[in-house]
């Protein structure tokens, strides 16, 4: 079963791949994925995360996250991120938030 930091990193070697098989994976069936200034939630399920980011896998073919932090706090990977190609000739500087349980992420939060 992987920790929390190898669910953290299982899902971020497949999104630097754009590979939505190997992605989804690292996903409970469950997954709700949250704005965390609002609280909104953006994406729920694994068939909506497949949808969304096999689109932006396929449409984005630059797109890369450099891991600038992690830290795990019991079941929870805390990751920094700088996103090459997610919007053009820009960086995105993002936190991401995974809370996981049995070796799979079951929530998490953005902030960009």
């Amino acid at each position: 079963m992987r920790t929390p930091a190898e669910c953290a990193q299982a899902q971020l070697d497949a999104y630097n791949a754009r590979d939505i098989d190997r992605f989804a994976e690292a996903y409970h069936p469950d997954i709700v994925l949250c704005d965390l200034r609002t609280g909104e939630a953006f994406c729920t399920g694994i068939d909506a995360l497949r949808e969304r980011y096999g689109k932006m896998f396929a449409e984005r073919t630059s797109l890369h996250c450099h891991l600038v932090n992690r830290m795990v706090c019991g079941s929870v990977a805390i990751d920094e991120e700088h996103v090459h190609g997610l919007r053009d000739n820009d960086i995105v500087h993002a936190i991401a938030i995974y809370e996981t349980a049995d070796g799979l992420i079951t929530k998490a939060w953005f902030v960009r």
